[in-house]
């Protein structure tokens, strides 16, 4: 099955103001934000990606738009159920503000009790985006093979919860994981269980690049990386 490179989006202003954007319209990556992003055609350069899948929220759209002008034949697709939570009457609220209402404690220890007022449970939210992935995961295999990668540029709380999906941790740990903004977390899927191979990388991503085969009658050594000075 493919392999999914799961990117954050870049900095953006709500970020920045440490505001809540959740679904609100309207917010761009900051300066730093479009810097970050103008770097990710390098650090993908390496990786054939067989298509581009984003949140439809712009700081995604932004994210994505350097990869997409360096790789003009990359389809970009929108996808609804990688949408950020829907925090419902907490968007657009700050951070430092929401600190003190008595449902964070809840999101922070048992996000699998929590629902937003006016918005969606955390459940929901890693219920549609595991379902998206799985889709996606299905469709890119089927037109591309299951040796191909593709990217999906998505929001920190989805990312998270694809994350414990994929570990097989309950959504209640989720919070112990994270993933700094445009940062890059690289999942494995195959028939029977997925495999995390990055988590937040920042750096380079040359090594995801699936290796070559050796060649019929290879010396055998040489193929896993020995050689005459090999113990």
């Amino acid at each position: 099955m493919p392999t999914l490179i799961l990117v954050r989006h870049g900095r953006s202003t709500a970020n920045t103001a440490g505001v809540l954007a959740g679904r609100t319209p309207g917010v761009p990556l900051d300066e730093r934000g479009a810097e970050q992003a103008a770097a990710l055609p390098g650090r993908l350069a390496g990786l054939s990606l067989a298509a581009a899948v984003s949140s439809p929220l712009q700081r995604c759209r932004e994210t994505l738009r350097p990869l997409l002008a360096a790789r003009p034949e990359l389809e970009l697709h929108t996808e609804e159920r990688i949408s950020e939570c829907d925090y419902g009457d907490w968007s657009g609220r700050k951070l430092a503000e929401l600190a003190d209402e008595p449902l964070m404690a809840v999101v922070q220890q048992h996000p699998s009790a929590a629902a937003f007022p006016g918005g969606e449970s955390m459940r929901g939210m890693q219920a549609r985006a595991v379902d998206a992935v799985r889709d996606w995961n299905a469709r890119i295999e089927a037109g591309h093979g299951d040796d191909a990668m593709y990217v999906m540029c998505s929001h920190g709380d989805i990312i998270k919860a694809l994350v414990a999906d994929a570990l097989g941790m309950h959504l209640d740990l989720f919070q112990r994981i994270h993933a700094d903004p445009c940062s890059v977390t690289a999942i494995r899927y195959t028939r029977l269980r997925p495999f995390l191979l990055r988590l937040g990388d920042t750096g380079d991503l040359a090594s995801l690049a699936p290796r070559e085969q050796p060649r019929p009658g290879a010396d055998a050594d040489a193929a896993v990386g020995g050689g005459a000075g090999a113990p």
